[in-house]
């Protein structure tokens, strides 16, 4: 069982990616989705996940033309669990993974899902549609979704933070307080998610102040390429 440090690295990780995508493709809630890569990929430390980038489970079925890689699975058939090997779909990477889940529930075998707007209801929905075999699937997925309070993030991610936006802050182009926080959600940012993004900078920055002595304009855009933002 992955630590809690590792539980909360691998969501902190995985999060932003399927809340990003899940807003492009049109889905009302991402947070049973996370729940679903926790246990699926038993936070990321899963062979299938850790190895091949597939964080769902996702099996290859007659319409993937892409990698793959069989391995011993697990099904429940009539309250039963069965051993089983099958083939997997194989992913060049964690972006590739996440955007190939929503890939696979694209098909109108899963429609119903952009209707759902509740993690509940859309784990339902999910295992309705015959995503997974387990009789507990719902319930383990919502546990999680609990105990990681996932529903914080079914919110608006707003436009993406760039290096440019926070060097732009930094400088003091939003003004303070109360003020740059309405100027920079009235163009479309999350200010909580700027907020946080800046208070990360500030950590690396009083993490290398005594190695790195640069002008301080110079020494944000440092900072920020070493955030690879």
């Amino acid at each position: 069982m992955p630590s809690s440090e590792q539980q909360k690295q691998f969501i902190e990780t995985v999060a932003p990616l399927i809340q990003a995508e899940s807003k492009a493709r049109g889905y009302k809630v991402c947070s049973p989705v996370i729940a679903q890569s926790c246990v699926e990929s038993a936070y990321g430390t899963s062979k299938l996940a850790s190895v091949w980038n597939n964080l769902f489970g996702m099996k290859c079925g007659s319409s993937w033309k892409g990698k793959s890689v069989n391995l011993a699975t697990k099904e429940e058939y009539n309250s039963q669990l069965v051993n089983i090997r099958d083939n997997f779909r194989v992913y060049d990477s964690l972006e590739e993974g996440v955007k190939g889940y929503y890939d696979f529930i694209s098909t109108k075998r899963y429609s119903n899902l952009k209707d759902a707007s509740t993690a509940e209801e859309y784990l339902k929905l999910i295992k309705q549609d015959g995503y997974a075999t387990s009789s507990s699937y719902v319930n383990t997925c919502m546990n999680m979704v609990n105990k990681h309070n996932l529903t914080s993030y079914d919110v608006d991610v707003g436009k993406p933070i760039t290096p440019e936006l926070i060097e732009r802050v930094i400088s003091g182009d939003y003004g303070n307080g109360k003020a740059r926080e309405n100027a920079l959600t009235s163009e479309g940012y999350t200010y909580s998610e700027v907020r946080k993004k800046i208070n990360e900078l500030d950590k690396v920055a009083k993490e290398i102040t005594a190695t790195v002595k640069t002008k301080a304009g110079d020494y944000w855009k440092s900072v920020i390429k070493l955030m690879n933002l």
